[in-house]
């Protein structure tokens, strides 16, 4: 029997980060591994919001070691031990049943939006395997007990007491904690042990998905398919890269080891078509319906297996009792697109250490749960009416607006004022907002002629980046000068937002010094 204030199942980096913290605040942290590190994990595109978010954990909590992974420039100079990959913004590319893509003159088959001004300040593709090793090791730095190899299969629980049961190498285990949290992801150790069966969200297209890690990708940018005589706003490779088609899309993220992630989301009737269970035959089978992709991945090789998920999105009914609470991570899932898995259990590990911060309250769980539940039930929403709209580019390009309307604004306005305790995730505390995602989703009507208008004024309280101007030609590009005239959306003075974006200045010119002193001292 070992004892501890916090036992968290699962060693990912959500629940290796909430140890850390707990660890900070005094608390003993039994941190407990069904596997062994190194080892592959999905969930691996971060995005401004998960900056922002790491860097006020990391300073809120003494975790300096941890500051650096909150943008590209600082990682590499931190920890370039570390694997990972820039990610400069969103790209989007529409694909047609067996044609070609080109780029069309007005770019409406194309979509880009920056998530950074530069290199330094760039958000990044997580390798989970080093990503979540290295974090395991400063938890354990910091004071973390851990144990791997374990195979929990029982919990007790008791008035201020829960008593964690299995079997480590054969002998058996028990952890008696004052408070659990499972990290353990998808149907993981709670689920099991309460029989909490997971639920399909209401209304929502079932998927799958298919996936693998690949070497030898070919860059968009370096394809003639994709060849253009204007300059884009980034990199389009340096980016969560997205191929879209009918009743699906495919993620294409690159490392800085050479190695690429790629994937796709399909509807079941997709998935029926191209038998995604068989793996790699169905993954050929779906470069072949679409050219460019296919020479894309023409010299690539698959360099693990494949993995297929029957059943991609599902959620709990339950996400917090007396004595636990699931991260995130463990009580729901919805889809890769637009990177909103590791923002959203950064957010599960703000809200569960204010909660550790004291003891945990009958009120506080059961507010955690709420809000944990309701934003995915609300990104779900907003991602069904992104899979209705994939064969109308145009309306999806115009839809999508509602995440990078909030995503912009949730950075900014923690980067100006002081992070609000009930802020919640895509917008989804501003009523009206969160109304008209459902109002204008795809899913729900057939969007008509004004339609981007629609939509433009809808986001109009949080569109702090110049999003849905038609003169842009779906190419976003950073300018902060939309952020400092939309001042007054944050509740803050023009020249707070300009002193923030100096700052933001400040480091980038810095961090350029320090690179080119210190290739001048090799």
């Amino acid at each position: 029997m070992q004892a501890c204030d916090l036992a968290v199942v699962g060693s990912g980096f959500g629940g290796s980060l909430l140890s850390m913290i707990a660890a900070r605040l005094g608390l003993r942290v039994i941190l407990i591994e069904r596997g062994r590190h190194p080892r592959f994990a999905i969930g691996e595109s971060a995005s401004p919001l998960a900056g922002i978010l790491i860097e006020q954990l990391a300073d809120r909590y003494d975790l300096p070691r941890v500051r650096p992974l909150s943008a590209f420039g600082t990682w590499q100079r931190a920890c370039a031990d570390v694997v990972c990959g820039l990610k400069r913004g969103f790209t989007y590319y529409r694909h047609e049943l067996a044609t070609a893509y080109r780029p069309a003159a007005d770019r409406r088959n194309q979509l880009l939006v920056a998530a950074s001004p530069s290199d330094e300040l760039s958000d990044t593709h997580w390798l989970r395997a080093d990503v979540d090793h290295f974090l395991l090791r400063e938890a354990i730095a910091v004071g973390v007990d851990y144990i791997d190899e374990v195979e929990l299969d029982d919990v007790a629980w008791g008035s201020d007491c829960q008593t964690l049961g299995g079997r480590r190498h054969g002998r058996r285990l028990h952890v008696a904690a004052r408070f659990v949290v499972d990290a353990s992801g998808p149907r993981g150790f709670l689920s099991r042990v309460l029989r909490i069966d997971n639920e399909a969200f209401a209304d929502y297209p079932r998927t799958q998905a298919l996936f693998s890690h690949f070497a030898g990708v070919a860059r968009c940018d370096a394809m003639p398919d994709y060849a253009s005589d204007e300059r884009p706003p980034y990199p389009p490779d340096d980016a969560a890269l997205h191929h879209i088609f009918d009743g699906g899309w495919m993620w294409v993220l690159r490392f800085g080891n050479g190695v690429t992630s790629a994937g796709v989301a399909v509807t079941d009737s997709l998935a029926a078509e191209l038998r995604l269970a068989d793996g790699r035959p169905a993954w050929d089978r779906l470069l072949g319906r679409y050219p460019t992709i296919a020479a894309q991945f023409a010299g690539s090789e698959a360099i693990r297996e494949f993995t297929w998920m029957p059943q991609l999105a599902w959620r709990v009914p339950a996400a917090a009792g007396e004595g636990w609470a699931m991260l995130p991570s463990a009580a729901a899932f919805v889809d890769p697109l637009f990177s909103t898995g590791i923002p959203l259990t950064l957010l599960g590990v703000e809200r569960i250490a204010r909660a550790l911060a004291d003891s945990p309250t009958a009120p506080q769980l059961a507010g955690y749960a709420a809000t944990t539940l309701a934003e995915a039930d609300h990104t779900a929403r907003f991602i069904a009416g992104c899979y209705a709209a994939f064969p109308h580019f145009d309306v999806f390009s115009a839809y999508s607006m509602f995440y990078f309307a909030s995503a912009s604004f949730s950075e900014m306005a923690r980067r100006v004022a002081r992070p609000r305790h009930d802020a919640r995730f895509l917008g989804a505390d501003h009523r009206r907002f969160a109304e008209a995602i459902i109002r204008l989703s795809p899913r729900y009507a057939a969007p008509g002629e004004d339609y981007l208008m629609e939509v433009a004024g809808a986001i109009d309280p949080l569109n702090i980046a110049g999003l849905c101007d038609p003169a842009k030609c779906n190419w976003y590009a950073i300018d902060f000068d939309d952020a400092i005239r939309a001042a007054d959306k944050l509740e803050v003075e023009p020249d707070v937002v300009a002193r923030a974006v100096r700052r933001a200045g400040r480091a980038q010119r810095q961090a350029r010094t320090e690179a080119t002193e210190d290739r001048g001292s090799q």
